[in-house]
This record gives structure tokens, sequence and C-alpha cells, in this order.
């Protein structure tokens, strides 16, 4: 349970309202809360009284959070809201990372930052409008918005290293609607079909000699569809992290999704080691994910060594996750320093067994990119597909390139200048 100060209830108090905007934040944060619940919060409170803090949270709790996950994010909106003593300094740690005092005292726990987005959003639409002090001379300037890009066209097309904070909230946001669908694989095995192209004569056979041998109709079957495996290899050195922090949100937003076709979503991040941080993202909270995928992976922001990190997949992991045709992402700038022949090996290794493999490289935003570099003149061969991976718009374009298996992105263009 969290900690605050002691609340004195004025005489005329408006618990009821306090309530209720209580449920707007936590709205705003993502909980599912309607008309109804609040109303039984209200009384539900009326009923167990407000002399005890422990009892008042407790109340709350059960009549607003439904799941497990839940819990979390409606204790840091508690916090927060039912005037925190350290309210003022706490926000300001959320919203400010450049800040500098409670930011140093106590380290960010899941869910945090979003619950003081929760609250500050809106803050200013809430304030009554004041009166005019110039009275009708005031002259109105009226601007033609018509051909200006919207915000979240200027936001696709932004760099993630040029986002300020509200804009990397803002992006999250988007990225966390971004679906990443596939498309079935037509397997051996075959299920029954009312208008499929084959017969199934075994079945037909088997219901004739039931009926005395007399064939009665003729069953039809047809391709069961097979959906394919997502492994992501993500890289998080340097040169990458804030690229890999933006894309392991897409990822738990497509690991979490229902209905888009994959038969499973593995993710790895490498640096200078392997960590396999499948299980984090299966949690529906993305902060709590992201956290525990973060401390799982001691390598954030390190150096990069992308040969002996492949080898480790290949010798571990490939056998495992790699089975029914799975398509592979991989997520790195190409900046390795170590044997590139290594590097070369192991990336041909990963293209033969995988279904499709797609490189997302964050330099290819750069229009005088070419493949100087040793290594990533030693990956580009190996690849079905590079792309740049900098902003949401690359990352929406992904659809097309799973769709289009031909689709070499710009691969081709650097493969001539090789």
């Amino acid at each position: 349970m969290p900690e605050y100060a002691p609340l004195d209830i004025p005489e005329d108090g408006k618990l009821s309202d306090n309530i209720l905007w209580f449920a707007r934040a936590l709205r705003k944060a993502g909980l599912p809360i309607g008309t109804g619940r609040v109303i039984d919060a209200v009384r539900a409170v009326e009923a167990a009284g407000f002399t005890s803090k422990s009892d008042f949270f407790y109340t709350l709790r059960a009549c607003f959070v439904s799941r497990p996950e839940q819990a979390t994010v409606f204790a840091q909106v508690f916090r927060l809201y039912w005037r925190d003593p350290r309210f003022m300094e706490h926000m300001m740690a959320m919203m400010l990372p450049a800040v500098r005092g409670v930011q140093e005292e106590r380290a960010a726990q899941a869910a945090e930052k979003r619950a003081a987005e929760a609250l500050l959003d809106g803050a200013q639409g809430d304030l009554p409008e004041m009166e005019n002090p110039r009275g009708e001379d005031e002259v109105q300037i009226e601007i033609d918005a018509s051909r200006t890009m919207s915000g979240e066209e200027r936001l696709r097309s932004l760099d993630f290293e040029q986002m300020s904070t509200d804009e990397i909230a803002r992006a999250r946001r988007m990225l966390a609607r971004l679906t990443l669908p596939v498309k079935p694989i037509a397997s051996r095995r075959a299920q029954a079909s009312h208008s499929g192209h084959r017969y199934d004569l075994r079945r037909s056979l088997r219901e004739a000699m039931r009926r005395g041998g007399e064939m009665g109709r003729l069953y039809r079957v047809e391709p069961r569809p097979r959906w394919p495996n997502l492994v992501v290899l993500c890289d998080i050195s340097g040169s990458m992290s804030q690229y890999s922090r933006m894309v392991l949100h897409f990822l738990h937003a497509v690991a979490n999704a229902k209905g888009q076709g994959w038969a499973k979503v593995h993710a790895f991040t490498f640096g200078t080691r392997l960590t396999n941080i499948t299980r984090h993202l299966r949690q529906r909270d993305v902060d709590a994910a992201l956290a525990a995928a973060g401390a799982e992976a001691q390598d954030w922001e390190g150096g990069t060594r992308i040969g002996d990190c492949l080898h480790a997949f290949n010798r571990d992991w490939s056998r495992r996750v790699m089975g029914q045709g799975a398509v592979v992402l991989l997520i790195t700038d190409g900046l390795d320093r170590d044997d590139p022949e290594q590097l070369a090996r192991e990336m041909e290794r990963l293209h033969l067994s995988a279904r499709q493999l797609i490189w997302l490289n964050p330099l290819l935003r750069w229009d005088g990119f070419a493949p100087k570099a040793q290594g990533i003149a030693a990956m580009l061969p190996h690849v079905d597909s590079f792309r740049a991976g900098h902003n949401i718009a690359a990352l929406e374009d992904l659809a097309e390139a799973l769709s289009r298996r031909d689709d070499p992105g710009d691969k081709a263009r650097l493969m001539a200048l090789l």
C-alpha cells in the first residue's frame, strides 16, 4: 500500500466529486472505468466509512481494479492523486527526466510515469475561461491551417532520437495502436471444407462403408492454415538505445494483440550478450513489462558483439523458436568491430533457418548512407529485406514487407555499392 499524508476532511468537503475526478485519472491511465463503477465506488465508500486510510484504499481498489496488472497503475495514481506529501517533486521527476532530486533518491517504479501523465493530461482544459480585459477592440487573428501537417503526421516521420519527452509519450501511444498482421502459410495438412478443391477419399469411403457400400456424398478438404512465429533480435547497445526502447514498445503491442496471426512472438536483446525477454513482453502492462526486460538485460547501452550474440542464438535458440517457418526481425545498426567472417557465417546460418529475414537499420535514414562498415557489408548479402527503422512510419511499412516477400527494400541499391 502506498504512503501518503494524513487527510483532514473538512465539513463541506466534496468527496464524491474527488472520487469522480480520481476515476477520470484512472481512465486516462488506461483502466476501463465507466459510470457504473464510479457510482459503486461512491456507495462503497459511504458504506465502509472514511475513518481508516487503508480501508479507503482497498475499497476504491475493489471497485476500480478488475485485473491483476491494473493494481500497479491504480496504486501509483492513488499515491499521486490523494495528496502525496511530495506530490510536486514526484510529478517533476516523472515528467522531466533531466531534473535531479527525487529522481536520484528513488528509481521510477512501473506505471509511475503513466500515472503522472494521466493526472497532468488535460489540466489546462479544466481551467475556467477568463474574461476579456480589452473589451471588443481586441483584434482576432485567423490562421489557415489547412495545409499544415497534423501532429500525428509529423510524429510519424520524426526520428526517435529527435523526439522530446512529450513526443516520446505520444509516439508510444501511437505504437500501441499499430498492428503487424501476417498471412497464414499453406501447410500439407488438410481440414474439412465445403468448397475445397480436393476430395477427402478416405472419409468418403469410410462413410460409404457405413451405408453398405453406397456412396452418398463426396467430402472435400482444403489446406489447413499455419501461422508462423515472429522472432525479434533487438540491439540495445549505446548507439541503439533510444531506437530499441521504442521498438520494444511496438513489440509489446504486437505480442499482446489478438488476431494478428502470429503463433508466438519471441524477443531477444543483444549487446555484449544475448538475453531472452519473451516472457516479460507477455505481461499486459507495458511499463511493468519493459521494466522487467530492462532488469533482465544487463548490457543496456553497452558495447556491441553482434557475431558472438548471433552465434549464441543459432546454437541455443534457433531450433526452439525457428520452426514452422519463422519470420525474423533484426534491429541493429550493424556497427560491429569483431571478425566480419564470423559475422557473415552466423548471418548465413540465421538466414537459412528463417522463412524471411528483415533487417531494420536506423542509419538508413541518412541520404548518403553506404555499406562501408565491415559489419554492414558482411550482414547485407544474407537478408531478404533491408529497411529503415528510425520512426513510426518505418515500423508501419513492416506490414508491406511481410505481405510481399519479393520486396527487398533498399538491399538491391546498397548491394550495387559493395
